[in-house]
């Protein structure tokens, strides 16, 4: 067998190492999926950057070429300004009070022992008061219902009165209205799961209430809270634009070995009302259930193909949001600093044109108008760059910053639907009313074995509740009468709107 000649060894030489180059670049993207990975299940959830972190990623790699230099010193000078206004609105915020100012005031009288032995041998020259805050802890009490029974004097053979009961979840139900409103603000709002809630109740008040009657109670209670469910519901359709997402969560089911995987799907009204339906799928079929046929108007959403499939079926306008396309280029901002913080330094200019929008509380036409004037040229200045960054050829397909490029040109005419209309927002809107983002969703551990039974009757509740500490439910001491409290409320709700607070 012949030795090799030098031109087959240069041959062989240039195959390894292509083959070497090929697997350096797929170790590198298998690194970055995994870092991406690992910051979404242990990094913090927030994609939120100062204009510290946006001026470092502009001045990294500073020999690479970069659309738009010229623009993004001077964004980054408006950004440092903007800060600074920040910081003052953040001290001026945390020089408010400490309680509110209507708490009620119990005083206590604390005098001397000498004065208390001989109170006729002293004079009162003044007074020093200090307070503090102070909490009485709950407890449990019997409440007794005794109902007279009259008979008229003058007719004593008659039918004797007696007043009716006060509305009850159902008859001969041991749990009053205070006890229903606190293991739903404890469950929904509180994030105390039933079973740790029996063990409170067991070792602290010596009550014993099991997880069984607790979850029936509450199931009954949604019953009673379903005609407010149904006003909230008709009229975030009525207002013919809804923000709607979904968030997967895990659920039990008997006969399977694991959790199932189900969906949470809220629809809001960006500064109004929000509701939730749950559904173990996300698919058009699960849209047909939430959006009413006659809804006609505007609904705004990520790029999911079942958007695009349900609204193919009716007289719907998509429209892209924001948030979701910014989301991809703020995960490769490790890969491609300096062109990831350009892009996202523009689209952070988009949304400060929002907030300004916002602080003036302009309507639809001045919204179209300014967006038009101001938001636009970044709109078509952004698309240019992304074509030409595509078009370069320097980022492989399966590359973090690819996937962002690809995924934002191609729903970009749905991104500059809010361009047109100005009822429409930029993308989600954090509010404390409605969120169609839902990190952290939590509803006190796992639901019910079963949940896409279960759940679904407990939709009526402003859950599930961030991890935010702010209460989405009325606390149980502003409730003195709950069923009662309920029909009331939907009674009331024909001529205002109840907003939850869910973040």
């Amino acid at each position: 067998m012949g030795t090799p000649n030098r031109a087959e060894l240069m041959k062989l030489v240039e195959a390894q190492q292509r083959r070497l180059e090929e697997q350096a670049q797929e170790i590198k993207l298998l690194r970055q999926k995994i870092d991406l990975l690992a910051r979404r299940i242990f990094g913090k959830s927030s994609e939120k950057l100062d204009a510290s972190q946006l001026e470092l990623l502009l001045k990294l790699h500073q020999g690479e070429s970069t659309p738009g230099k010229s623009e993004a010193s001077s964004i980054l000078e408006e950004a440092d300004s903007e800060h600074l206004e920040r910081g003052k609105k953040r001290r001026r915020f945390d020089r408010k009070e400490r309680w509110p100012s209507d708490l009620p005031v119990v005083e206590e009288v604390i005098d001397p022992d000498e004065v208390k032995q001989a109170p006729e041998a002293w004079r009162q020259i003044g007074v020093e008061v200090s307070e503090q805050l102070d909490y009485e802890p709950a407890q449990f009490f019997r409440r007794r219902l005794i109902r007279r029974k009259y008979v008229r004097r003058k007719a004593a053979d008659a039918v004797p009165v007696i007043a009716p009961l006060p509305p009850v979840l159902q008859e001969r139900c041991i749990a009053g209205p205070g006890l229903l409103a606190q293991i739903i603000v404890g469950k929904f709002c509180d994030h105390l799961p039933l079973y740790r809630q029996e063990s409170i109740f067991q070792s602290r008040h010596g009550v014993c209430l099991s997880r069984q009657n607790m979850a029936r109670w509450m199931g009954l209670a949604a019953a009673w809270l379903r005609p407010i469910y149904e006003i909230i519901r008709t009229g975030v359709m009525g207002g013919g634009y809804v923000q709607v997402d979904e968030t997967p969560i895990r659920y039990l089911e008997p006969g399977y070995g694991q959790a199932r995987l189900g969906y949470l799907w809220t629809s809001c009204r960006p500064g109004g009302d929000v509701f939730y339906h749950w559904e173990t799928g996300r698919s058009a079929a699960c849209l047909e259930k939430i959006i009413p046929v006659n809804f006609t108007g505007t609904l705004q959403c990520d790029a999911f193909a079942a958007y695009e499939s349900f609204a193919g079926k009716r007289a719907i306008t998509l429209a892209g949001c924001w948030a979701h396309a910014r989301r991809k280029f703020f995960e490769a901002r490790e890969q491609c600093p300096q062109q990831a913080g350009f892009i996202l330094r523009q689209i952070r200019h988009l949304y400060r044109v929002e907030a300004k929008l916002r602080e003036q509380k302009a309507g639809p036409e001045l919204r179209s108008a300014r967006r038009a004037s101001e938001s636009r040229p970044i709109y078509q200045r952004l698309y240019k760059l992304l074509m030409r960054m595509k078009g370069s050829g320097r980022y492989l397909p399966s590359t973090v910053m690819a996937i962002a490029i690809n995924y934002a040109l191609s729903n970009w005419a749905l991104l500059g639907v809010y361009l047109e209309n100005g009822k429409v927002e930029i993308g989600r809107v954090r509010n404390r009313r409605g969120d169609c983002r839902k990190e952290g969703v939590a509803v006190a551990g796992g639901f019910h074995h079963n949940a896409g039974a279960s759940f679904s009757a407990l939709v009526p509740f402003p859950v599930p509740a961030p991890r935010t500490g702010r209460a989405g439910f009325p606390h149980p001491a502003l409730i003195s009468e709950f069923p009662a409290f309920a029909f009331d409320w939907s009674a009331r709700l024909c001529g205002s709107r109840y907003r939850p607070s869910v973040s």
